[in-house]
């Protein structure tokens, strides 16, 4: 099956194919800057950094650490049928999470660009069996390659919100024909799954979000044990994936709290790890005894913001606290992921900027799991009635692990409806 183009896809497969020979100058551009892993550069062109293994393989991909994580439930299952499972990322932070959890005989790359040349020399090379992309990675060049080769195409884990669906009803002659190259769109909920009907899918199920079974992070029982024997009794909470603009919000919750909690311990993990130095300036700008994790700095008993600027521990410091405020939330930038922490036991804030997860935190609320905090002075008051109230927060933790308990079940549904293309597989390499 090839993709008829339209005047637009015509456009970008012609502008992607002109400036494919400056991918190099592009991927080094991007290096200086922090967002490409030099030693692996080369597979962004194509270029593979492994042997194919014999046997069947599955390839899928995901755009970065989310999107990859909520693969890895689908990526054990595969293994444990026997076949080979390709896992491609695009982000340096999502390669540098997986690469201590994916299973044993599973494969990550970087994807390549978004060009023919480059698609071609990766297709060549893998030659997966069967193609699966997560959530709304609708990449032309890669489609088209994919169904030149006539092989199986899915979109799992589908999601499309209000907001890209009202953007590409003004492109129906490009999204439609991608959308039409999928054998099943597997979406999360009913609203995305009529959503992608409506723009031109095919074929659509309901399925559920992967995210719901994804296991806990990982810790190392070392670093965990040191870190709670260091914070002790005092109160602490986490502001995870925080983004700019809410350092400032939350070092003033900080500062207020204070007057009550004279020990708090407030623990900002980033989203972005290099921006933990300017965190730990501005935070000594106010006067507040910090600690840098990158510079090797504890939380000691004068540290009253510790900033986790480092990569992979999330597990670590969702473990430590029973509260955890997730960024990204209130800037109006979509929200972030609430499940692992809610999976190992803590109460959820947010601010109200959480499109991208919008029927997670609707649940989580509903159990009130989740309480949502618009502003500042919100904050501050929430966290201080928890913090006081240890049976309401031990309650409010225990509603938001049992909530995303029981929206699990995605990753079956996803094998089941999967389950002709695994059998046709096994038939074709017996």
């Amino acid at each position: 099956m090839t993709i008829r183009k339209n005047s637009l896809l015509r456009v970008y497969c012609s502008a992607t194919t002109l400036f494919s020979p400056l991918g190099l100058a592009f991927l080094n551009w991007r290096k200086r800057r922090g967002k490409e892993d030099p030693r692996r550069l080369r597979e962004r062109l194509g270029v593979p950094g492994a042997q194919r293994p014999d046997g069947p393989l599955v390839w899928l991909h995901g755009a970065s650490v989310g999107e990859g994580l909520a693969l890895l439930p689908l990526v054990e299952k595969l293994r444990g049928r026997g076949f080979t499972v390709l896992l491609t990322t695009g982000t340096v932070s999502s390669a540098q999470v997986l690469a201590g959890r994916l299973p044993r005989g599973a494969i990550h790359q970087y994807v390549p660009l978004d060009a023919a040349r480059y698609m071609r020399r990766f297709l060549n090379h893998w030659r997966p069996d069967l193609v699966m992309l997560a959530e709304s990675e609708l990449w032309p060049n890669l489609i088209m390659e994919v169904k030149r080769r006539n092989l199986p195409l899915m979109l799992v884990n589908a999601r499309l919100s209000e907001r890209s669906f009202l953007r590409w009803q003004r492109f129906p002659g490009f999204i439609s024909p991608l959308l039409r190259g999928f054998d099943l769109c597997l979406a999360q909920s009913r609203d995305d799954a009529a959503r992608l009907m409506m723009l031109g899918a095919p074929r659509v199920q309901v399925a559920g979000n992967l995210k719901f079974d994804v296991p806990a992070p990982p810790v190392n029982a070392a670093k965990l044990a040191d870190l709670v024997a260091m914070i002790g009794p005092r109160p602490v909470w986490v502001a995870a994936s925080t983004h700019a603009g809410e350092e400032e919000i939350i070092l003033a919750v900080h500062r207020h709290l204070l007057k009550r909690f004279s020990t708090l311990l407030t623990i900002i993990v980033p989203r972005h790890a290099p921006r933990g130095a300017d965190i730990a300036a501005l935070a000594e700008a106010n006067a507040l005894a910090t600690g840098l994790r990158s510079r090797g700095e504890q939380p000691g008993s004068f540290t009253g913001v510790y900033i986790a600027d480092t990569m992979g521990e999330l597990g670590l410091f969702y473990r430590v606290a029973s509260i955890v405020y997730l960024g990204k939330s209130m800037v109006a930038q979509g929200g972030q992921n609430p499940i692992e922490p809610a999976k190992l036991g803590a109460a959820i804030l947010h601010g109200p900027h959480v499109a991208n997860f919008v029927d997670v935190y609707r649940t989580l609320d509903q159990a009130r799991g989740a309480i949502e905090v618009g502003d500042a002075d919100t904050l501050a008051r929430t966290l201080a009635l928890l913090l006081s109230d240890t049976a309401l927060l031990r309650k409010a933790a225990r509603a938001a692990a049992e909530a995303v308990d029981d929206l699990g079940g995605a990753t079956n549904n996803t094998l089941s409806a999967l389950e002709p293309w695994f059998m046709h597989l096994r038939l074709e390499h017996r």
